[in-house]
């Protein structure tokens, strides 16, 4: 799931009319055909997330339609991708089959293992990204994204359809845009085209998918997305990334440094002691039981105790450490100069 610095860094949104509810959407073909270039610095340039392909290799993705194969976490291969967009998350099912998604509302679909992509949905007069994606079994997937972008796929990413939730809106919003939609349907679809907060990313923890994002968003789903159930606000600013603890809590982090422990489920929610501001991004467990938590600044947060408390170890270099997965013995992580072995020495 990616972070603020996929708009910081890179994302220059202007408003556009989004779809009505529920449209089926197809790939474009307009200005699809130029693909990414294949370049020796692209493991050194701004990449945005990683993940692994089953046990054995690790995906990362990023600006220029950059897509990088490893199975050391240290020598990367350009895989061949039809776009040159920033690529801003990505998702593998199993060790074949994979989803990509970035600027321009841009999906990509692999079947060989992230070394061919091809285009399933390219909307650049949307000019949103989507900015994490994921898929419970071949078939259904869903993908979010900037201002409450939804698509979902019933046959694997041969179709999209859109979806506007509601449910997240504010009363006022709701009577706002309900007398709206009467005066003016015009009016009405380029409104809700970007009232919607930014839905930042997607955990799903058993039967329960997430849902973080933008002004303490934070919601949970039992049906894949179709209905939401939001947490009661226990803070307004941006959420990054989710994840259940060993012990069965939730942990979450966003803006400044905050990091919260839910307890019971989410009925109870404690702010964990950091001592940084700087903006949290990603949560990496290791095999070991340890937590990291990847920052801003080269911020490197550690928990020992199952996410109870943390302490810190910043990276001397101080470069922002967007995203990272734990593979092989080592954590590895996507930052804006690249890949990243990150030094977990005591010194």
């Amino acid at each position: 799931m990616r972070s603020l610095v996929a708009f910081a860094v890179i994302f220059f949104i202007s408003l556009s009319q989004v779809s009505s509810v529920y449209a089926e959407s197809k790939p474009s073909t307009i200005d699809i055909t130029t693909p990414a270039t294949k370049s020796a610095l692209a493991s050194k340039s701004l990449l945005l997330d990683i993940s692994p392909i089953g046990e054995e290799k690790l995906v990362a993705v990023g600006q220029h339609g950059h897509i990088l194969l490893s199975s050391d976490g240290e020598q990367w291969q350009q895989a061949n991708v039809p776009v040159q967009v920033t690529l801003t998350s990505v998702y593998f099912l199993n060790d074949q089959l994979g989803w990509a998604v970035g600027h321009d509302a841009t999906i990509l679909h692999s079947q060989d293992g992230g070394l061919n992509w091809q285009v399933q949905q390219y909307l650049p007069s949307l000019q949103k990204p989507l900015l994490d994606v994921f898929f419970k079994n071949a078939k259904q997937g869903i993908a979010v994204g900037a201002y409450g972008q939804v698509f979902r796929t019933n046959d694997g990413g041969s179709t999209w359809q859109t979806e506007f939730h509601q449910e997240f809106l504010l009363a006022d919003d709701i009577e706002y845009l309900t007398e709206m939609k009467a005066e003016d349907e015009a009016a009405y679809l380029d409104e809700i085209s970007f009232i919607l907060p930014h839905f930042n990313g997607l955990v799903q923890e058993g039967d329960t998918l997430f849902l973080v994002g933008e002004t303490g968003l934070l919601a949970q789903s039992t049906d894949f997305g179709i209905t939401w159930q939001q947490f009661d606000g226990f803070y307004q600013g941006s959420f990054f990334s989710l994840a259940r603890t060993k012990s069965g809590n939730i942990l979450v982090v966003g803006l400044r440094g905050h990091v919260f422990l839910g307890v019971d489920n989410g009925r109870q929610w404690d702010e964990i002691t950091t001592d940084t501001t700087a903006l949290l991004n990603d949560i990496v467990f290791a095999k070991d039981g340890r937590i990291f938590i990847l920052g801003n600044n080269g911020m490197l947060l550690i928990s020992t105790d199952d996410g109870v408390s943390f302490s810190s170890k910043p990276q001397h270099d101080g470069k922002t450490l967007i995203a990272g997965v734990w593979f092989k013995g080592k954590l590895i992580a996507v930052s804006d100069v690249g890949i990243k072995v990150l030094d977990l020495s005591e010194k």
